[in-house]
């Protein structure tokens, strides 16, 4: 059986520092990242966190939205940080990331941390490099690919 999920958001920012706002599509370019974001080109191509694990943050309180967390694509239906280093995603039709590491460390805490004293990008956000780039959208279906 193939493990399957859903993109619920993208999201994209022009600088480091500044807020990730929703767009409704994006071109995902190989071993570059998603056109146009900041975090594009560097060693973190594509960032991931499911909306299960932002649903966490809601419980205890915080508003808090696809792209807060600065993460490119919001998922759902997938438990992205169970999945091994090398799994490979595809997205739509055209889109194939590769998983190359799972939660950051955070340098200075984050103001959601400061405001519920926890956050979900340090052990549940994913990073992916671009293997075969396209267009994503909200609503494409992801699909972890088997080994080959």
């Amino acid at each position: 059986m193939v493990a399957k999920g859903q993109v619920v958001a993208i999201c994209s920012a022009g600088a480091k520092g500044e807020k990730k706002q929703p767009v409704s599509a994006a071109l995902l370019r190989a071993d570059h990242g998603l056109v146009g974001d900041a975090h594009a080109g560097t060693g973190r191509q594509v960032s991931l966190l499911a909306i299960e694990s932002i649903e966490q943050i809601r419980l205890l309180g915080l508003e808090v939205r696809p792209g807060d967390f600065a993460e490119n694509i919001t998922t759902q239906g997938l438990s992205l940080h169970t999945l091994p280093i090398g799994a490979r995603l595809q997205l739509g039709e055209e889109v194939v990331l590769e998983i190359t590491q799972i939660g950051k460390e955070c340098r200075d805490p984050c103001a959601i941390f400061y405001q519920v004293g926890t956050c979900v990008m340090p052990t549940e956000g994913v990073f992916a490099r671009v293997l075969q780039g396209g267009e994503v959208r909200a609503g494409d279906l992801i699909r972890v690919l088997p080994d080959d």
